[in-house]
């Protein structure tokens, strides 16, 4: 299973408040990273999204990633979070259709994160993700910088503030 998405930082002066504003949904999400494995790269996290905890193993780096999700139980979840450590991000995720028809989530953190706004868009194929046109408001193309994936931002911090 492969997840085709692009990834931007959002400029920090830019005010996302009217992009929020036409949210469809948004979601409280903390998630944790349980294991990293540099030499794959694997990561294995787990997501908690209001009552639902999910864990997720990803694979690779870059535009094109493997990506296998499960639904777990709260005991489950339960015996996993502790393993993450100081490993986790928390951020407010807004989905929000924008003008192409496409869906994107952007992502408000909080806690240690908070200030970081990054906007993801999830494709269909590759051919499509490259053929997307971002608007001007996304900032920054990060989608190749593994250093701005959040597993490695819950390891090392923000790679613009080192």
């Amino acid at each position: 299973m492969n997840e085709v998405e692009r990834a931007f930082v959002v400029d920090s002066d830019r005010d996302v408040g009217p992009y929020v504003s036409t949210a469809a949904a948004t979601t409280p999400l903390r998630q944790g990273y349980v294991a990293i494995d540099d030499n794959g790269p694997v990561e294995l996290r787990i997501r908690q999204r209001g009552d639902t905890s999910v864990l997720t193993v990803k694979g690779g780096t870059g535009m094109v990633r493997t990506e296998v999700e499960f639904e777990i139980d709260e005991e489950r979840a339960a015996a996993l979070w502790p393993l993450a450590g100081e490993r986790v991000i928390e951020k407010q995720r807004h989905t929000i259709r924008i003008a192409d028809g496409h869906l994107a989530e952007l992502d408000v953190y909080t806690g240690r994160f908070a200030g970081l706004t990054m906007v993801e868009v999830e494709f269909p194929d590759a051919a499509t993700a490259l053929a997307f046109e971002p608007p001007d408001w996304f900032g920054t193309e990060v989608t190749d910088d593994a250093r701005w994936g959040n597993a490695n931002l819950a390891r090392h911090g923000r790679p613009d503030q080192k």
